[in-house]
């Protein structure tokens, strides 16, 4: 395949790149997704340039939330819960509030440029076509690859950073838009997280860039992040094709980790079974209704620190011992399941739940938030209930 090849142009500024491949023009506009600028600059090369087809960095899902303003509380919380999909969502939605946070300082809604884009072509006839990975397979890719300790770091930061007062102005945007500073950033972050920028830059900048090739006409335009523009120039003038399906699939859960669970599992009843042979039902059973008190205890107190429903403080006590007969049984998705059931979340909380999670005292307030804290203490609470438990009767052994 040929190399694009890139021509300056003169009336736009440098966030638009003009590529030429093969006998196709290509308009590469990299966009800050809370800037006003952005906004403007992509409204003004589509009305200039009139392409056969805009090309825009959103996937189905993403479009639907942007042209429909659709709000959380379409959500089929349970549904969710059922797929053990929860811990996706929260991420999901933790970015989106720090992106709306950025975005109400800016007087932008986060995408508006995206969404303008395709208005813009729509206003014109001009086909359009939604580029971009599915973003719960982004999300998916992101989370199944990254390593334990990262997925606790990653964590870590994106909470702190929902507390934080991060200060923006368009002169920030426009100086982190600058090519030098953001290959700085991506550097970083890929010796900091490499799986992380593998699956959210660079996966996604071959999947964005076979998306534009296989898009209609000879005059095209692309509306993507600034981030990943460098890495669309790159790949436009590869073929990558045969990456496309590898890159679309959410990889499985290593067998390891349910051998483990069965494992533990199967030693902690092996243990029950022999101190009953060796001492006695009675030392058994005192052993059982320990391991009981051990991780049922801590669990409840999770399922209350989080303010849960009474039923859902009973389900976590009940939940937590089960995992010895059951380890794949989830503690925080029957918790989680029991507080939407007895406790759903009201619609104006799914409206202020992004407003809610960038406050201490929201995640107690509202009601979605709660159902988060209802899955993710209950289940702190029952790992450390099982170690303590676990410890106790392998000790009782000898």
């Amino acid at each position: 395949m040929t190399e694009p090849t890139a021509d300056s142009a003169p009336n736009y500024p440098p966030d638009v790149h003009c590529l030429k491949l093969d006998d196709r023009e290509i308009f590469l506009i990299g966009t800050a997704h809370i800037s006003k600028e952005s906004v403007e600059l992509v409204r003004q090369v589509i009305a200039s340039e009139r392409p056969d087809c805009v090309c825009v960095e959103l996937d189905e899902k993403r479009y639907e939330a942007l042209a429909k303003r659709k709000t959380w509380e379409l959500l089929d919380l349970r549904e969710i819960i059922r797929k053990k999909q929860l811990s996706t969502l929260l991420i999901n939605m933790v970015l989106a509030s720090y992106q709306k946070r950025l975005g109400d300082q800016m007087g932008v809604k986060p995408g508006t440029e995206l969404l303008e884009a395709v208005q813009e072509a729509e206003k014109y006839g001009i086909p359009v076509a939604l580029c971009d990975r599915d973003v719960r397979v982004t999300l998916r890719r992101a989370w199944n690859s990254t390593s334990f300790w990262r997925k606790n770091y990653m964590l870590a930061s994106i909470l702190t950073s929902m507390f934080e007062k991060t200060e923006i102005t368009e002169d920030k945007l426009r100086e982190l838009k600058e090519s030098d500073v953001l290959s700085e950033l991506l550097s970083e972050m890929g010796q900091a997280m490499p799986e992380l920028k593998r699956v959210l830059i660079d996966e996604r900048d071959t999947y964005l860039s076979e998306k534009i090739k296989e898009a209609k006409g000879k005059r095209l335009v692309a509306v993507v992040g600034a981030g990943h523009v460098a890495g669309i120039k790159e790949a436009l003038g590869e073929d990558r094709s045969d990456r496309m399906e590898a890159i679309n699939q959410i990889p499985t859960v290593p067998p390891i980790w349910k051998i483990v669970g069965w494992t533990l599992s199967a030693v902690i009843v092996i243990a029950l079974i022999l101190i009953a042979v060796k001492k006695g039902s009675a030392v058994a059973g005192d052993n059982l209704i320990f391991w009981i008190l051990a991780t049922g205890t801590p669990s409840a107190i999770g399922a209350c620190l989080a303010l849960a429903h009474p039923l859902t403080i009973l389900g976590a006590f009940v939940g937590a011992p089960l995992r010895i007969l059951i380890p794949v049984l989830g503690v925080g998705h029957i918790t989680a399941f029991i507080q939407v059931m007895v406790r759903p979340p009201l619609v104006i909380e799914f409206e202020t739940v992004l407003q809610d999670m960038a406050t201490f005292r929201g995640w107690w307030r509202n009601r979605l938030l709660r159902l988060f804290l209802a899955f993710i203490l209950p289940a702190i609470g029952a790992v450390i209930g099982m170690w303590i438990g676990g410890s106790k009767i392998i000790s009782n052994l000898f």
